[in-house]
């Protein structure tokens, strides 16, 4: 497939001079100033998602270039290629098939398999959540990674929106850390008749999530135990490893499932199990309304290319390597960690695909914090450090705090919510406007710093302002518009790795420490530093000291 990487395109040298031109002094606010229609003109709406894009420093012409610089990258056949199935993994020779899982039957390659996968899958999660019948109070989900990340998040999110989605009788908990406090952590709170494991692996080889199995068993026979076929379900593919651990009930998937993409198929059991058929195919409809959006609509009014595009911008002209995300929703409190390791495990690459190494910087830095926790956390660096970094606000208008809220106290939590709302705003506002000296010196100063003098004062208190954000929203917090948000990080992703003509599908970058933690396991026990580096010998031999 023809793929041009975007520093070969001749447009790349047009947006270099259009931000030596005007990029690099780009102010907000002279912007809104001289563009009274700026925020009509910068706000999209894509399903289940509004966009503000109007606070980033970006103008007409330099999104122009980013467009035609898509076209030139073939951005538009490598979009089509994924849908199809063509082998776009090239590295690991696989087609790339996520959409797929969430597509309506006959709407994608492989339906006919999807969706008996799918049914097989929520039949089995109905059976778990009739509780009397199926005597499960608690459900055990063991995974790492993708297996783990996904889940956990979409579970966390619409567990805490509303009990409408998850009912109360029954309670998920997520074990993926290799560190033993994980899972010690849970295992008091069970009883082993009625607890379901759910081990989450594709090749039942993944060295945490056995770890961590082979360690539920053990407690659950040592604790009374005695049926692990009907206690222990994996999301496998080596359905033969499955079964000599003493698992007879499996749910596969194929290759072309990326760990990072797979909470839309049987991983998403713990999903399924959580809040039921009828929202799980909820969950995969809004992911694919948005599918359908980022295929159909032209650059300028898709939302994932311009996400991606203004990604390139920032990353590869205005030079900055992080983003801060900042959801204004305590249910997606998960979702900061979720995106680290889809961005940054998809586009964290120094290679091009064709092996040659990027002169140009690849995936920021993803990180973040729920508001307004992350307010009183690193917020000042975000309004006065000397890095600029642009934050992403997303916030939900409508509560949903659960049927045991009503009268008085549903009163003070949707006023609570107005608070809430009203702080994603203001910050927003502040990181564009900034506060001048002149206007800081024009302030009350604090009594306790009146010695410092007024002038040295309002330096301490002004801001520059003209940090860039953008502010994503959804009417509520349902699985519908769960899905279609992740779906369109996961598309944004997409667009930017395509740009940089890097494989955001392989991920080799953890495979040297895998391969050194099993070389250096038996070190351990023996004591044998023959061959290793000072540094790694020293400390393995620190950590042997009685």
């Amino acid at each position: 497939m023809a793929h041009t990487r975007c520093d070969r395109s001749p447009v790349w040298a047009e947006l270099r001079a259009h931000y030596e031109r005007s990029g690099q002094g780009f102010d907000l606010r002279e912007a809104f100033a001289s563009e009274p229609s700026r925020f009509e003109a910068w706000s999209f709406q894509a399903p289940e998602v509004f966009a503000d894009l109007s606070k980033n420093r970006i103008d007409s012409v330099a999104l122009d270039l980013l467009m035609q610089l898509a076209r030139d990258c073939g951005l538009e056949a490598r979009r089509d290629a994924m849908f199809s199935g063509s082998i776009i993994n090239a590295t690991e020779g696989r087609a790339v098939l996520h959409t797929a899982l969430r597509a309506p039957a006959g709407a994608a390659p492989f339906s006919d398999e999807v969706q008996e996968a799918l049914e097989r899958m929520l039949a089995f999660a109905e059976g778990v959540r009739d509780a009397s019948a199926s005597g499960i109070r608690d459900i055990v989900h063991i995974g790492i990674g993708g297996s783990d990340l996904g889940p956990a998040m979409v579970v966390g999110a619409l567990r805490s929106a509303s009990d409408t989605y998850c009912q109360p009788s029954q309670r998920l908990h997520f074990v993926s850390n290799v560190d033993g406090h994980d899972l010690a952590s849970v295992l008091p709170e069970l009883d082993p008749h009625k607890t379901l494991f759910v081990i989450a692996s594709k090749t039942f080889t993944t060295q945490e999530t056995l770890a961590n199995a082979l360690a539920a068993r053990d407690w659950y026979l040592t604790h009374g135990g005695k049926d692990i076929a009907r206690h222990f379900v994996a999301t496998t593919s080596n359905v033969q490893a499955a079964a000599q651990f003493g698992i007879s009930t499996t749910f596969g998937f194929w290759d072309w499932v990326g760990g990072r993409y797979s909470l839309w198929s049987v991983i998403g059991l713990p999903i399924a199990i959580a809040i039921g058929a009828q929202n799980f195919k909820a969950l995969l409809a809004g992911a694919h309304a948005m599918d359908q959006h980022f295929r159909e609509q032209p650059f300028s009014r898709n939302l994932p290319v311009l996400l991606g595009l203004l990604d390139v911008w920032y990353r590869n002209f205005h030079g900055f390597s992080s983003r801060c995300i900042a959801p204004y929703h305590q249910g997606l409190k998960r979702l900061p960690a979720y995106l680290q390791q889809l961005e940054m495990e998809s586009n964290g690459k120094g290679v091009d695909a064709d092996g040659h190494a990027l002169p140009f910087g690849s995936s920021p830095v993803i990180w973040g914090e729920p508001g307004t926790n992350g307010q009183h956390a690193f917020f000042q660096m975000l309004h006065q450090g000397t890095d600029v970094i642009p934050v992403e606000f997303i916030a939900v208008r409508h509560p949903e705090h659960g049927s045991h809220v009503s009268g008085a106290l549903d009163a003070l939590l949707q006023k609570q919510h107005q608070m809430l709302l009203a702080n994603c705003l203001a910050q927003s506002q502040a990181l564009m406007q900034g506060k001048t000296v002149e206007q800081a010196l024009h302030e009350k100063a604090p009594t306790a710093a009146s010695n410092l003098g007024a002038l040295t004062v309002a330096r301490h208190r002004s801001f520059p302002g003209n940090r860039p954000s953008t502010t994503l929203l959804m009417d509520r917090l349902t699985p519908r518009a769960l899905g279609a948000l992740i779906a369109l990080y996961e598309h944004r992703v997409f667009v930017s790795g395509a740009l940089w003509g890097i494989n955001s599908f392989d991920q080799w970058g953890v495979e040297l420490g895998k391969a050194l933690c099993n070389q250096l396991l038996p070190r351990l026990d023996s004591g044998d530093a023959a061959g290793l580096d000072g540094s790694t010998a020293g400390l393995m031999n620190w950590l042997r000291q009685p």
